[in-house]
C-alpha cells in the first residue's frame, strides 16, 4: 500500500504531461552524398546547409554529409536519388544532362565570359526556375547550387597553348555527353573516369591529363603527376542539390523553404571557400600560384586571342546542343548571359 502510495503522484505528472515532451519525437536522420574533396568549398558548403537544416528544424531532421564519392560516383548518387535510396546529393550538371537533356545548357563550352557574370546567371531567379523546372519528371526536385570551379587542364606531357597540342591526349572528362564531345572535337581522346580514380590513373599512365579547376587538381594531387597546367577556364562545373521526391513530400512547407534557404547558404560558403583556398591552400599554406611554382607545376594563362580559337574550334558542339535543348533555351540563357555581363 505504500509502495502504490508513492507511485501515484508519478503517474499522475506524467499523464499531465503531453507525450510529445514526455517522449520526444526522434530526429529525422538523412544522407547527403557528393564527391567533393573534404577541404573543397562544395564540401564546405554541404556542411553548412546539412547545419543549417539541423538548427532551423530545431534538430527534427538531421543530415549525414558523405564527400568524396563515399556513397558512389556521381552517376551512382543520381541514381539514388532518383530511386528514392539515397535522400539528397550534390551532381553535377554534366552528369545530370544524362537524364535530363536540357542541362546540357550550363556546360557549353566557353559559354560565359567570366566567373561573376556565370554566378549572376545561376543565381537569377527566372534561371534557377527554368532549370530546376526539368527536373520533376525525371525524378528529382532541386532546391539549389554548389559548384566545383571553373575548369583547367593538367597533363603530363607538354604546354597547351591551342587545340591542336591536345591531339591524341588521353584525357579524363566528366561523365557527360557535351564534355566527351567537346574534347574529341578538339582532338584529344576522352575517357569517363570517375572522379576519385584519377590521381591512380594519371600515376599509371591509362590517361595523360585531366580537366578540373587547378585548386581543385591541387587538392586531389593530381599537380604531383601531371607537370603542366593551363587556365583554360573552359566549363564552369555547377552541382545541383538533388531531394528525392518521396523524401520531399515528407516534409511541411516551412520545412520545404528551410531546404531552399540551406541551398541559398550552401553556393554563398561555396563560393567563399573556394575564393579563400585559391589565396592559402590547405596544409602549405600557399596561394595556387605559388604552389605550383615551389612545387615545378608549369602554369600556361591563355590570352584572350588563344581562347577565342578555343571557341571557335568548339562551334560543331554548339551545333548539336543547341538542337538537342531547343533553341529556345539556348536562346533565354544566351540573353541572360548578356544581360548579366552588360554587353
Amino acid at each position: 500500500m505504500k509502495r502504490l502510495t508513492i507511485l501515484l503522484p508519478v503517474f499522475a505528472l506524467l499523464l499531465a504531461c503531453p507525450i510529445s515532451n514526455a517522449f520526444p519525437a526522434q530526429p529525422m536522420v538523412v544522407k547527403f552524398g557528393h564527391v567533393g574533396p573534404p577541404p573543397h568549398g562544395q564540401t564546405k558548403g554541404i556542411d553548412a546547409f546539412a547545419k543549417y537544416v539541423f538548427e532551423k528544424t530545431n534538430g527534427a531532421i538531421d543530415i549525414k554529409t558523405f564527400p568524396f564519392g563515399q556513397l558512389g560516383n556521381e552517376n551512382s548518387l543520381a541514381d539514388q536519388v532518383q530511386s528514392g535510396t539515397l535522400e539528397i546529393a550534390a551532381v553535377s550538371t554534366a552528369v545530370l544532362s544524362n537524364y535530363v537533356p536540357q542541362l546540357a545548357i550550363t556546360d557549353f563550352p566557353f559559354l560565359f565570359p567570366d566567373r561573376k557574370t556565370a554566378y549572376a546567371v545561376f543565381d537569377d531567379p527566372d534561371v534557377m526556375a527554368k532549370i530546376f523546372g526539368y527536373l520533376p519528371a525525371k525524378g528529382f526536385v532541386g532546391v539549389g547550387w554548389t559548384e566545383n570551379g571553373i575548369r583547367d587542364i593538367t597533363n603530363s606531357k607538354h604546354d597547351i597553348r591551342k587545340p591542336e597540342d591536345l591531339k591524341g591526349m588521353k584525357i579524363r572528362v566528366m561523365s557527360s555527353p557535351i564534355y566527351i564531345d567537346t574534347f574529341k572535337v578538339l582532338g584529344a581522346s576522352p575517357t569517363d573516369l570517375p572522379f576519385p580514380e584519377i590521381y591512380s590513373a594519371l600515376q599509371n599512365g591509362t590517361i595523360d591529363a585531366q580537366e578540373n579547376p587547378l585548386m581543385t587538381s591541387i587538392l586531389i594531387k593530381a599537380t604531383e603527376v601531371t607537370k603542366f597546367a593551363t587556365r583554360t577556364q573552359h566549363i564552369i562545373t555547377e552541382c545541383i542539390i538533388i531531394v528525392t521526391p518521396d523524401f520531399w513530400n515528407k516534409l511541411t512547407p516551412d520545412q520545404q523553404q528551410i531546404f531552399r534557404d540551406a541551398g541559398k547558404l550552401a553556393i554563398k560558403v561555396n563560393r567563399e571557400v573556394n575564393d579563400q583556398l585559391h589565396e592559402k591552400l590547405p596544409q602549405s599554406g600557399l596561394s595556387v600560384d605559388e604552389y605550383c611554382k615551389k612545387n615545378n607545376v608549369s602554369v600556361t594563362d591563355l590570352t584572350p586571342k588563344e581562347r577565342e580559337v578555343f571557341k571557335l574550334a568548339v562551334k560543331p558542339v554548339y551545333e548539336k546542343y543547341k538542337k538537342i535543348i531547343g533553341p529556345d533555351l539556348f536562346d533565354f540563357i544566351e540573353a541572360k548571359i548578356k544581360s548579366h555581363s552588360g554587353k
